[in-house]
């Protein structure tokens, strides 16, 4: 008997085309399976009388299944995205809550320092009363700033307090044309806490300071006063002027808002504008705060503490 040498080659070639046609049949008798029409038929119990009938396959079945699926993923995404059901998504929240958020934060926090401002203030006037050298040096002016303060100023009697009071008083509201004498122990409140961007400079006709600060700052009156003047302007837009003791009249130019009306009575600490960007002598947010003395203009760094 000839063995040749081809006949193995030859056999798993048959083979494998055998495998092949049958997997190719597999698949054929799938398709047909799936493409094998049904008829789903409704029939009325009593009479077996037919109501509806619908020809179906398992392809088209699983067509209508994938279809509905889609379609409902699809509107569950635009429920979510357009209802304020996506509010209960765990770690979703809504633009407009972070920002009121922010913002109440923003405004406890100037009321906290504001609060802690007027105790300051406050806890410097009842030292004044009891004879006692100021807590704070915040908003406080003294005239030699190089003067020696002793190291115990408690007053020795009650008598010489009241008499050293008396004095102060009579001094701070002296008409003499010397500043040193009439300003004297005057507590200035700082209208407002920033960054001095410009300084005092009679010699360019600037007698203020400008004090740039963040956006909506309240802006407070330096000292107890009445309103004389709350009108806008075109260099300075909206400008806020209130005239104090002694002769003292502190100018606030600029602001956005005006809070107090001509005839007002303020205290000192109290609100009176909002800083602003107003008039044509402005190129961004800020106060130009200025004090005058009888007809002269001080230099407010020399008796508030920005």
């Amino acid at each position: 008997m000839i063995r040749l040498p081809w006949a193995p080659i030859n056999i798993r070639i048959f083979e494998s085309a055998k495998k092949t046609m049958e997997e190719e049949n597999k698949k054929k008798r799938i398709i047909k399976k799936l493409k094998n029409k049904y008829r789903l038929v409704i029939l009325n119990d009593a009479s077996f009388e037919e109501r509806f009938s619908y020809r179906l396959s398992p392809l088209n079945l699983l067509t209508l299944l994938l279809s509905f699926v889609v379609l409902l993923i699809l509107f569950v995404s635009v429920v979510i995205i357009y209802t304020p059901l996506r509010e209960s998504i765990p770690g979703y929240t809504d633009v407009s809550l972070r920002e009121d958020l922010t913002s109440t934060v923003f405004r406890a926090d100037s009321l906290e320092k504001e609060l802690q401002q007027n105790s300051a203030y406050l806890r410097n006037i009842q030292g004044v009363f009891k004879g006692e050298l100021p807590l704070s040096k915040d908003s406080i002016y003294n005239i030699e700033n190089d003067m020696e303060i002793p190291e115990n100023p408690k007053l020795k009697s009650r008598e010489d307090s009241m008499l050293r009071e008396y004095v102060e008083r009579e001094d701070s509201y002296s008409l003499s044309d010397d500043q040193e004498n009439v300003t004297k122990q005057i507590y200035f409140f700082s209208p407002l806490k920033g960054t001095i961007t410009n300084e005092f400079d009679p010699g360019n006709e600037h007698y203020g300071i400008d004090v740039v600060a963040p956006k909506d700052e309240a802006i407070k009156a330096t000292l107890d006063g009445t309103v004389v003047f709350a009108e806008w302007t075109v260099e300075t837009g909206y400008v806020i002027q209130i005239q104090h003791g002694n002769n003292i009249i502190s100018n606030y130019k600029h602001n956005s808002v005006l809070l107090k009306k001509v005839g007002d009575e303020v205290k000192a600490g109290e609100a009176i504008a909002i800083i602003g960007n107003s008039g044509e002598l402005t190129s961004g947010p800020h106060l130009h705060f200025e004090l005058w003395k009888e007809g002269k203009a001080l230099n407010p760094k020399e008796f508030v503490n920005f």
